[in-house]
């Protein structure tokens, strides 16, 4: 089941949010959302819709289709991808769904070589509609929200075409579900000044 776990104190406009978390494996999936708009705040406590994997952790026909219906009608977490940004954890995605990525939107590089002790430190700077992405130290991606999408469609697990989105919102963390284990040790959010 898609999880969410959101920072309801304000919303966070220009600043810098620093993540220090722990894949268990490269395919772990997770990820921070960002400029999420206020209708969030209305998904915050509702169960999320359960979903059963098979012995082989796959998703039966039936299992996707309730995937599908809760991302359409902006379920749950479904609502943080479609009205606000997912930066993407999963060291083993593509460039559009990895590890630094503003999910779909944005292909980030490839992060460091996962050090020793297995711990990543993420940074993800807002400012305006712009949102730079640095991982263990290296940038992996620039993204700006009043650039024109330059996808023509979509997949249904990706956030949808025609949402504006704030540039002072919510934050998140995503649970993806309970094959996907990530670690988070910290969240923290500093202001930051000028361009």
């Amino acid at each position: 089941m898609l999880g969410l776990l959101v920072y309801k104190g304000k919303k966070l406009g220009d600043c810098q949010i620093r993540v220090v978390y722990k894949p268990e494996k490269p395919s772990s999936n997770s990820g921070v959302y960002i400029r999420i708009d206020d209708g969030v705040l209305k998904e915050v406590g509702k169960t999320p819709i359960a979903v059963k994997r098979g012995p082989d952790n796959s998703l039966s026909n039936e299992e996707v289709e309730k995937m599908k219906k809760a991302s359409e009608t902006d379920d749950g977490a479904w609502y943080a991808v479609h009205h606000g940004f997912e930066v993407q954890i999963a060291d083993n995605g593509d460039g559009a769904h990895r590890t630094g990525a503003v999910y779909s939107l944005s292909k980030a590089e490839e992060a460091p070589k996962l050090k020793d002790d297995g711990w990543r430190t993420m940074v993800i700077t807002l400012r305006a509609t712009k949102v730079d992405v640095e991982v263990d130290g290296k940038h992996v991606t620039s993204f700006d929200s009043e650039q024109t999408d330059p996808r023509r469609t979509r997949n249904w697990t990706e956030p949808k075409l025609d949402a504006k989105r704030p540039t002072h919102g919510y934050i998140g963390l995503q649970n993806h579900d309970a094959g996907d284990i990530v670690t988070f040790k910290e969240v923290s959010v500093r202001p930051v000044e000028g361009k």
